[in-house]
């Protein structure tokens, strides 16, 4: 992740990707709705300078700055009573323009770091309730023999884990890497694992893609997807409601989609959490798709995820386009669970003890994609999905 530390995100695309997105230029031309489905996601755009005071460089801040035993803990965070996470690298095959962890410090843990993660969740009385890992990053899959060092490790020192979710976008960057030896890993674990995707539009389901997912499941992994809401790549019911049925034929669990968060830089990839709400309604209450196939409609909120139901927006504060968001997260639980956790600014606990937490809504605010890759395109955008029509109008 060079430059992570500078502040300036690179741009790192995969040669794989590089093809893919090459194809689609020779058969729909640069600019077209199909090209820009790939490209706002991976090619750095001069929007990117134009950074808020109030963006933010980390999703949320839940590192466990702690010691076991005398040893640091590196790369571990925690946020909930069950579940902890585990970074064995920042590492990735292409840099998605709107990560969570772009701004992350650059690093990679050593065997030695693993084993002692894997000590602290089985011996320490702050992990007795803890029952599931998730590893993340990065991309687990970039480092198979560190992702099966840390597997081994939870097998060995910490029986309490039953679930190991593995986190990773390699299907749609670089799926040959799911190969045997990746596969072994899995096949060997003891604990029922789980692999969370990212796949954003239906177009990133490459022959290649929908292969490397078979062989997971073929080894008995559970997938499930969790994505972003995306201006001018997914914003439009049509393509959700494709995406998802792609998902469920595939026997894939459709999880979470996300209203993209206020990370540095990157404001012009957020839709209003309204345009959100419309199209989770429209998913979930139009008739047109199946309810066994549609995901939750949540926010990534400085103290964590927050799903939306009636009254948990509780007010607006205009002057920085913000909503105060009702949670069922209680202060004393968050360090009871993180002992290095501090309450952010953002966050009002109410008369009942639950905490409340500012966030920054996004808009439906068109922009010029001439402006966004300082060329024109090669041709009007078609209407690929009907996803891309500008101005980026509610579904």
């Amino acid at each position: 992740m060079a430059g992570a530390k500078e502040g300036d995100f690179a741009e790192l695309v995969s040669p794989f990707l590089k093809r893919k997105l090459a194809d689609i230029e020779l058969k729909y031309g640069r600019g077209s709705a199909e090209w820009n489905v790939i490209a706002l996601q991976y090619l750095r755009s001069p929007l990117e300078n134009n950074v808020a005071s109030s963006d933010r460089r980390r999703h949320y801040e839940s590192e466990l700055q702690i010691y076991h035993q005398g040893e640091p803990l590196h790369g571990v965070e925690r946020l909930y009573k069950r579940t902890l996470l585990i970074e064995p690298t920042t590492a990735c095959a292409s840099h998605c323009r709107w990560c969570l962890r772009g701004q992350y410090p650059i690093k990679t843990l050593t065997k030695d770091d693993v084993k002692v993660i894997a000590r602290y969740v089985g011996e320490s009385p702050d992990c007795v309730d803890v029952d599931e890992v998730l590893i993340t990053g990065g991309d687990p899959f970039m480092h198979p023999r560190l992702l099966r060092t840390t597997v081994e490790a939870l097998g060995t020192y910490a029986p309490n884990v039953k679930t190991i979710r593995i986190g990773t976008r390699m299907p749609f960057q670089s799926p040959e890497r799911i190969n045997d030896e990746l596969l072994s890993i899995l096949v060997a674990a003891t604990q029922r694992i789980e692999v969370a995707i990212n796949v954003n539009h239906p177009l990133e389901f490459w022959d290649e893609s929908t292969a490397s997912l078979r062989r997971l499941l073929a080894v008995g992994a559970r997938i499930y997807n969790q994505n972003p809401l995306l201006k001018g790549v997914n914003d439009h019911s049509s393509t959700l409601i494709e995406l998802y049925d792609s998902l469920r034929n595939l026997e894939i669990e459709s999880h979470y989609l996300f209203h993209a968060i206020p990370m540095a830089g990157m404001s012009h990839h957020r839709t209003s959490i309204a345009k959100g709400l419309h199209l989770a309604q429209r998913l979930c209450s139009s008739g047109t798709f199946s309810g066994r196939s549609k995901p939750r409609f949540a926010l990534l909120t400085d103290i964590g995820k927050v799903v939306l139901y009636e009254g948990s927006i509780l007010k607006r504060r205009p002057s920085d386009n913000s909503v105060l968001v009702q949670t069922g997260y209680r202060p004393e639980d968050r360090t009871r669970w993180n002992p290095s956790w501090s309450l952010p600014n953002s966050v009002e606990v109410d008369d009942h003890g639950f905490m409340t937490v500012w966030y920054r809504d996004g808009n439906d605010d068109t922009f010029d994609l001439t402006d966004y890759w300082g060329q024109p395109p090669a041709r009007e955008p078609s209407t690929f999905g009907d996803t891309n029509v500008l101005p980026f109008a509610v579904a």
